[in-house]
């Protein structure tokens, strides 16, 4: 199995999210023996951490060696007592090498080498990392021959002066979320350049268990796959409560605790081991409590497309949470911006939902699951790609075979001429496609261009309906307005109370999200 498979399977079988660290630092060991000579303070060492590891091991997922404790041991025996103590370890436990490595190169795989080798090497499942100089420094660690290997990366460091670096702001995210969303992208990238476990992360994060801010904001920017290592809980006084609740993924792990001193300091190890699991397992707990009762309370339903949706279209910042001024003078939580679907792979899962929004439509499919309508229009100007990736994954995924058609904003004064282009409408069964309907000016347009060519308009698919009232004299969102207007069924991909949902479902924001979205429903909504 891969290292983060282990992990998994280790964290299940075991009911715990216990990572033991082994620091055998100066204080931990007796003084006649670290003074005496290298080889009695590497034994000593050795001792301390066999003593820890034959106490703790059916509690902990993994065991987490620190690399320099050992290399201040001496030159001699210092990776000779680490290799000693890594052996030590029962096989069917992981361990995690805490080296913090981060080069390049030749540099990074001779590093990857000495920490990985079964025979000349080090012998660890996993490393941590340090992604402040790129892909190249993290890929010598987790690809190729080491594929099975995997690595946490630094992201937001539980010491204070992480936030002198991690915490800055880039353009819209701090340094940390853009790690953190690298390190999702490298992973996937890894494990799919992989010939088995495709689906298998390959990356982690190292994020501080005393900033639950930083943490929720890094398991959004990851996502729900990547597990999180989460040091500071115990003598650094994270709150554990807190973390779990920040930190873990929807099923309610995803997460290693490390606690070393707690447990070397001990009078018993393992019944502090024993403790600490139970704590951690209580706290778990809870929280997957708590997220239940959200999800058994009344609500919206939301369809696994539109989960999606909504996951991705956050990815790309197509959709934000803050406080955005909107055209009506409203202040809403929240903010849209189709235009920022601007790259390949986000333009197909933007086509896909459209189409899975059409075929779960009552209104826009019949009985016999056929549509009801033969061209898709795409008015000018963002209706145009709209309409062609909707035209494509009507296709591609439900073998739907529809024209299409666009129009211009000024008529060509040569070649064929006219201001429509693609497939004939004329007695045809149309459905318009947009982004969203703000006023409907544009939706009414195209509405009054079809009736003019004798085609038939029946229906409109948008990305996201606001669900909000135009004014506070006017019950009518602008999408009922149009519906009631004109007649025909408007589908969106997701709605307010979709949205709305998703939040509540959600591990990865914060309650205040919720909060603000609710309440600007429960004022504006329809």
């Amino acid at each position: 199995m891969s290292f983060f498979d282990q992990i998994q399977s280790r964290s299940e079988s075991i009911n715990s999210l216990l990572c033991v660290g082994l620091d055998p630092h100066q204080k931990e060991l007796p003084a006649d023996q670290w003074s005496a000579s290298e080889e009695s303070r590497c034994e000593a060492a050795y001792q301390f951490c066999k003593r820890i590891i034959d106490a703790t091991a059916e509690h902990t997922v993994c065991y987490k060696p620190n690399a320099a404790f050992f290399e201040a041991l001496g030159t001699k025996l210092g990776n000779v007592t680490l290799r000693r103590v890594i052996d030590a370890i029962p096989n069917d436990i992981p361990v995690l090498l805490d080296v913090k490595r981060g080069d390049i190169g030749s540099t990074a795989a001779a590093y990857a080498e000495a920490c990985y080798e079964e025979k000349d090497g080090l012998n660890a499942g996993g490393v941590t990392l340090s992604p402040l100089m790129g892909w190249d420094s993290v890929s010598p660690f987790i690809t190729g021959k080491y594929a099975d290997k995997g690595a946490f990366v630094l992201c937001k460091t539980s010491n204070p002066g992480s936030n002198d670096i991690l915490a800055l702001n880039l353009q819209q995210q701090t340094v940390f979320e853009k790690i953190a969303g690298l390190a999702n992208e490298w992973s996937s990238s890894a494990a799919s350049d992989s010939p088995t476990s495709s689906t298998t992360p390959r990356l982690g994060l190292v994020v501080g268990a005393t900033d639950p801010s930083a943490l929720s904001k890094a398991r959004k920017a990851a996502g729900s796959k990547l597990w999180i290592l989460a040091p500071g809980v115990g003598a650094q006084g994270g709150d554990l409560d807190a973390a779990c609740r920040a930190g873990l993924n929807d099923e309610g792990t995803g997460m290693l605790i490390p606690v070393s001193r707690g447990i070397s300091r001990a009078t018993d190890p393992a019944a502090e081991a024993m403790k600490l699991k139970e704590g951690i397992n209580a706290a778990r707990k809870a929280v997957l409590d708590e997220r239940g009762e959200k999800r058994d309370q009344p609500g919206d339903s939301i369809a696994p497309y539109q989960k999606e949706f909504l996951e991705f279209s956050l990815k790309e910042g197509v959709l934000k949470f803050g406080s955005f001024v909107l055209k009506s003078g409203r202040t809403s939580p929240y903010f849209f911006n189709a235009g920022l679907f601007s790259s390949g792979s986000a333009l197909h899962k933007l086509g896909k939902a459209y189409a899975a929004a059409i075929m779960s439509s009552k209104e826009l499919v019949d009985k016999d699951g056929k549509v009801t309508f033969d061209v898709v229009f795409g008015p000018a100007y963002k209706g145009i790609s709209l309409g062609a990736l909707v035209c494509s994954a009507l296709y591609s995924d439900f073998g739907v075979e529809t024209g299409f058609a666009y129009n211009r904003k000024e008529a060509k004064d040569h070649g064929e001429g006219g201001i429509l282009v693609g497939s004939s409408m004329a007695n045809k069964r149309v459905l318009v496609v947009d982004d969203v309907i703000t006023a409907g000016t544009a939706i009414r347009e195209s509405h009054t261009l079809l009736q003019k060519i004798e085609a038939t308009p029946v229906g409109v698919a948008i990305a996201l309906d606001r669900a909000e009232k135009r004014s506070l004299e006017d019950p009518l969102s602008a999408v009922q307005a149009v519906a009631r207007d004109l007649e025909i069924p408007v589908v969106s991909i997701v709605a307010l109370p979709q949205l709305q949902e998703y939040l509540k479902l959600s591990s990865e924001y914060d309650e205040d999200v919720l909060k603000l979205v609710t309440e600007y429903r429960s004022q504006y909504g329809v």
